[in-house]
Formats: C-alpha cells, sequence, structure tokens
C-alpha cells in the first residue's frame, strides 16, 4: 500500500507532468472506482491542471476549481503512459486497469488495482474536504505544527490502545500504513502492542524522533523518482516489515511476524520486546 512517503512522491512526479496541461478525458474501466457524482466526471474535461498535493495518503488533482482526489488503497497504482490508447478501455474483470485520464498532448495515466477485492476511491469534488476520508484526517506528521507536544497529546488521548494501531489509524496520525509504523516502532525500538498512553518523557521524544527520521528519510529517498521505481525504493529500505525470517539489520536477531485476518506486523525482539516472540495478535498479550 502507497504511504506518505510514496504518495508525497507521487504528487511530485505527477505535478511535473500534469501541470498546465489539459484534461481531454476520463475514461472509468471499474465503475465501482468513481465514489461522487456531483459535478460528474464529464465537468474536468477541459480543465487546466494547476497543482498535485497530498492529503495523507490521498492524491488530489487541482484543475480548474476542482480537484480529482485518489485513494489507491491497498493495490493501486499509477502508471504514466507517453501516449495512450486512441480506443477507450473496456470494463474486464481481467484488466487491472481502473481509471484512464488523457491530457491534451496525447499522454496520460492509467490508474490500476491488482487483485481480486478493489477498493480504489476516486471522488471530484469542489473541495477536498468533501472527501470523508480527508476530512476526518488527523493531523500530517511531517508538517511544522506536529510536534512533540500533539504527539504526546495524542498518545495520552488514545490511552490504552497499542502503539501500532495508533500510529497507522488515519484519523488519528495521517498518512502513515502498515509498513512504515513497523519502521517507526523497530527504529524506537518499541513494542507494537506497547500501550500508547504509557509513554515516559523519554520514550515519548524516542517515538517523535522516529516518526520524524523515519519518514522523512524516505520521503528525501524517494524525492525526485518516477513512479515506476517508487515500490522497489521503498521495499529495498525497509528494515524490518515484509522481512520475515531475515536478519535484523541492527541486531542479527530474526524478524518475527504477527499475522492478522487480512494484514501482518514484523518486528525484531531483541530490538523491541526484550528477546520474547510476541503471541499472535488473536491472544492478545506477549508470551510469558
Amino acid at each position: 500500500m502507497p504511504e506518505l512517503p510514496e504518495v508525497e512522491a507521487l504528487a511530485l512526479d505527477l505535478k511535473g507532468r500534469l501541470q498546465d496541461r489539459a484534461i481531454v478525458k476520463i475514461h472509468i474501466a471499474a465503475f465501482s472506482a468513481l465514489k461522487t457524482f456531483d459535478p460528474p466526471l464529464s465537468a474536468l474535461e477541459g480543465t487546466l491542471v494547476d497543482d498535485v498535493t497530498r492529503h495523507g495518503k490521498f492524491l488530489d488533482i487541482h484543475a480548474s476549481g476542482l480537484h480529482l482526489c485518489l485513494h489507491l488503497a491497498r493495490a493501486g497504482w499509477i502508471r504514466w503512459r507517453d501516449e495512450v490508447p486512441t480506443i477507450p478501455p473496456k470494463p474486464s474483470t481481467k484488466n487491472p486497469l481502473a481509471v484512464r485520464i488523457v491530457l491534451d498532448n496525447d499522454a496520460g495515466l492509467d490508474i490500476t488495482e491488482a487483485g481480486t477485492k478493489k477498493s480504489l476511491a476516486m471522488y471530484v469534488v469542489r473541495d477536498p474536504l468533501d472527501v470523508p476520508g480527508i476530512a476526518s484526517l488527523g493531523p500530517d506528521p511531517m508538517v511544522e505544527s506536529f510536534t512533540i507536544e500533539v504527539l504526546g497529546e495524542i498518545l495520552q488521548r488514545e490511552g490504552r490502545k497499542q502503539l501500532k494501531g495508533v500510529l497507522r489509524h488515519q484519523g488519528t496520525i495521517a498518512g502513515i500504513g502498515n509498513a512504515y509504523s513497523d519502521e517507526i516502532l523497530h527504529a524506537a525500538r518499541m513494542s507494537p502492542y506497547k500501550p500508547a498512553g504509557g509513554l515516559d518523557d523519554g520514550e515519548l521524544k524516542t517515538l517523535y524522533a522516529a516518526i520524524r527520521d523515519t519518514l522523512g528519510a524516505a520521503v528525501e529517498r524517494s524525492r525526485g523518482l518516477h513512479a515506476s521505481e517508487l515500490k522497489g525504493e521503498k521495499k529495498s529500505n525497509l528494515a524490518v516489515h515484509g522481512r520475515t525470517g531475515q536478519a535484523c539489520p541492527v541486531c542479527g536477531d530474526i524478524v518475527r511476524e504477527v499475522s492478522f485476518a487480512d494484514s501482518s506486523l514484523q518486528y525484531c525482539p531483541t530490538c523491541q520486546t526484550g528477546g520474547k516472540p510476541l503471541a499472535d495478535r488473536r491472544m492478545s498479550k506477549l508470551l510469558k
């Protein structure tokens, strides 16, 4: 799933490609992707792209007073095409193409979603806050106003909730998902099950630094990369996420995994849990 650093890089890449270009046509190949009806999709035809920005994990293409907002969900991605086919795409369960955006220079974007579970979402709105998922976002951890005091207030408010869940809940903190929450907690040397409200002042400083440093480094590595390069860059720089069974790059212990119904987390026992493996999440406790 694209998270804050990748979506930030996508926005920067797309801004360079789309700014001052006119949107000629938008083809929908997966009708479930479009979540709005007013303004109609056709209202974007003939508009000029003014900017491309990010809200959490949402992309926002500004075009002549309208906003085309995209959430790529777990398996969505964007592919740039120097020349789009002249024949409009047809809906097909075998084709990952969901949306095609055609520009005035015959180039364009293919927005795709792999797999059978379709969660990709596109909104055409007059104001980004008309998108429920954007309106409900928590603070962005990369802006100046996200101070250590703000983080401390969030953690105290969340009380006994586990750090892993707090970090990746978009209504609490925007932009951090499954992968970077694993990476942040590994950098902070904290258990994903640690209660959010139980951090002392030193631990709060450590977690705050891990959030800013982990995300900041990923943003810098991703800056200037094309969309086709971002997935590989992310994967090659992860310390624990997606590395089950491999050696922790910090201490050499084996990276462990806890599985859930539709996701999993990875962690290093030596770095994060005092050497103790975590029990399966469904048991809701550490192995004693």
